[in-house]
């Protein structure tokens, strides 16, 4: 289906900016948004907000006591078993609840997940709900997320591919080794992932026409009379459409009504109150230190391949290809690691920017717990590589979402780091905390499943470009 034919067919957006009364909602409430992300593409939508990599109740208490409106908190469940998602949902969900007694700070969970609908839903989110023991109105269930062309119209969740619009379980993405689908329509997707404990019947809607010709009062009185321990999907085709369910949202949860989010990234934003940014230019990364850039891949889905494709016929980057089945054999994994280590640390000594690529041939297991052990094997090969790697990258970017993970927290030992902005839409970056490996380092996180075929190499090429100011700081730091 044609999108824009699609879109024109809705009923014109509110006519309002509802933002400042987000705001105001925001602060009267004084409620903090704790995101917990199950990869850390979920942060490519807003700016100066934190992610933390741990989730000790010390360092949630510091978080709650601030005055940034929302932090995120990394679990990368994406990589784990339903079982260990879920442990690990729990835990922070107890460690929320005796940061908020020590800290007197209420605060609202987003679980957010991936915008094609692939994560441990509902088994991670019934988890975090036990753990915060508190009996919730309903999940809100909020998929949409503009940058990566995700729209759900008439409760049918469509990704864009170029100008048309593809059901989402006609996708690729449905077709997940781990958390394939088959329903396009989200009420019968819950149905599907809840195996029919939860009937398509019995999952409530706001549609567009409630948004747009109803507007937030409309959405007020839907949410109030949801039924208690329900689910509901939202339908959105803009950013104005969150707006008018948040700013609803906001007045339903006033008057004493809760509610556990499981969305995009889009969501983020409106619920934190933040306003649109323009993407970041060249000019506000510090490109100042290291040498070469460093550009690690370990998606496998077909628009990373493109994109990898792209990079490598576009660009003089120096590449060297990772053999996964290298990684995957315990007698060729420490001398690959080490091969590859030294082969990258000696083309970033001469200025090279590096693409460290998995081979692009995916590997799958019998079940869907097996391809999991297996693409955390290859993952731990790649962090294996990226933590050997001595000489300091001017800059890295990160491919996948379990990849970025993984290279932050583990390879690069990162606590704490600041998300700065967006390099691209649906692409976020990061400024590395002290406790950092490199400290202040660019880290790109690039979703898998976001751009186009040129859009990993057109973020190496804007991250390439240095100003005469950061060549003369360059010169003088020799």
């Amino acid at each position: 289906m044609n999108r824009q034919e699609m879109l024109d067919r809705l009923p014109p957006e509110w006519a309002t900016d509802l933002l400042p009364e987000i705001r105001k909602q925001i602060r009267t409430s004084r409620r903090k948004v704790v995101v917990l992300d199950d990869d850390p593409t979920g942060t490519q939508t807003v700016y100066d907000i934190p992610v933390l990599t741990e989730w000790s109740v010390e360092t949630l208490c510091a978080e709650l006591e601030s005055e940034l409106p929302a932090f995120y908190v990394l679990t990368n469940s994406r990589s784990l078993s339903c079982a260990e998602a879920a442990t690990l949902n729990a835990t922070i969900g107890h460690n929320l609840l005796e940061a908020r007694r020590r800290s007197g700070r209420e605060f609202v969970v987003v679980s957010r997940s991936d915008s094609t609908l692939r994560g441990h839903f509902p088994g991670e989110v019934e988890a975090l709900a036990q753990a915060l023991q508190h009996e919730f109105d309903a999940w809100l269930i909020i998929p949409f997320f503009l940058e990566g062309g995700r729209y759900t119209i008439h409760d049918i969740h469509y990704v864009a591919d170029g100008e048309r619009l593809v059901p989402a379980g006609e996708t690729e993405f449905a077709q997940d080794v781990v958390f394939g689908y088959r329903s396009s329509n989200l009420r019968h997707w819950v149905e599907e992932k809840t195996k029919g404990a939860v009937r398509a019947d019995d999952v409530a809607s706001i549609s567009i026409d409630d948004l747009r010709l109803g507007g937030p009062n409309r959405v007020f009185e839907k949410l109030s009379s949801l039924r208690r321990g329900s689910m509901c999907v939202v339908n959105a085709a803009s950013m104005r459409d969150l707006q008018v369910f948040v700013l609803g949202l906001l007045h339903a949860e006033a008057q004493g009504k809760r509610f556990l989010y499981r969305t995009a990234a889009s969501f983020v934003q409106v619920r934190a109150g933040l306003a649109p940014r323009p993407l970041l230019q060249h000019t506000e990364f510090d490109l100042t230190a290291g040498n070469g850039g460093l550009i690690v891949v370990g998606s496998h889905v077909p628009r990373t391949t493109a994109q990898v494709n792209a990079l490598l016929a576009g660009s003089d980057v120096c590449s060297l290809e990772v053999p996964v089945q290298a990684l995957l054999d315990d007698g060729q994994l420490q001398q690959e690691v080490k091969r590859l280590a030294q082969q990258t640390d000696q083309r970033l000594q001469a200025d090279c920017n590096v693409l460290l690529y998995t081979s692009r041939t995916l590997v799958t297991g019998e079940t869907a717990e097996r391809s999991l052990d297996i693409g955390r094997r290859i993952s731990e090969g790649l962090v294996s590589i990226v933590r050997a790697i001595a000489t300091r990258p001017r800059f890295l970017v990160a491919k996948g979402g379990i990849t970025s993970s993984d290279v932050a927290a583990y390879g690069l030992g990162v606590r704490r780091a600041m998300v700065i902005g967006q390099i691209l839409p649906g692409v976020p970056v990061w400024r590395l905390g002290s406790e950092s490996r490199f400290p202040g380092l660019t880290y790109v996180v690039f979703p898998g499943n976001v751009g186009d075929a040129e859009s990993l190499l057109k973020v190496v090429q804007i991250l390439s470009v240095r100003s005469g100011e950061q060549v003369k700081a360059e010169e003088q730091s020799r």
